[in-house]
C-alpha cells in the first residue's frame, strides 16, 4: 500500500481554511463573555451580531468574508498545480507567500491601513495566479 505525501501547499491550504475562523474570533474577542444585553456576542443570531460590529471588530469581520472569497481559487490553484505536477519546491513556496501575504492582509484589514491591505491583496492574487500557472509547459 502506497500513501500520498502531504505536501508543504496541502498544510497550506488547511491553514488558508482556517484564517476566516480566526478573523471570526478576533472579531468576537472579548464579546463572549459580555451579557447580550449589554451589546455581547449573540450566539442565537452571530451573523446579524457581526454585521452590526464597527471599527475593528467590523473590518475583522469583513476580512473574514474576503479570506473566505479567496480561498476557491486558492485551493484549486493549488490542487491543479499538483495535478499537472508543477516542480514542488516552487509551488510550496508560492503557497507559503500566499498563506503569509494573507495573514498580513488580515493584520492590514482589522488595522485599517487600507492601501497597504490593498496592495497586499492584489500581490496575493498574483502569486495565486502564478501557483496555477506553475504547472504550465
Amino acid at each position: 500500500m502506497t500513501f500520498a505525501r502531504f505536501t508543504i501547499a496541502y498544510w497550506c491550504v488547511l491553514i488558508a481554511a482556517l484564517l476566516p475562523i480566526a478573523c471570526a474570533a478576533l472579531a468576537k474577542y472579548g464579546m463572549m463573555s459580555t451579557p447580550r444585553r449589554d451589546g455581547g456576542f449573540d450566539n442565537h443570531n452571530p451573523r446579524g451580531w457581526l454585521a452590526k460590529q464597527t471599527d475593528w471588530r467590523g473590518r475583522a469581520n469583513a476580512a473574514q468574508q474576503n479570506t473566505f472569497e479567496a480561498l476557491p481559487f486558492f485551493f484549486a490553484a493549488v490542487i491543479i498545480a499538483h495535478i499537472l505536477q508543477a516542480a514542488q519546491t516552487r509551488l510550496d513556496i508560492m503557497a507559503l507567500l500566499f498563506v503569509f501575504l494573507r495573514i498580513a492582509y488580515i493584520m492590514m484589514y482589522v488595522a485599517d491601513l487600507a492601501k497597504a491591505r490593498s496592495a497586499v491583496w492584489a500581490v496575493a492574487l498574483f502569486v495565486n495566479i502564478l501557483i496555477l500557472l506553475s504547472a504550465y509547459r
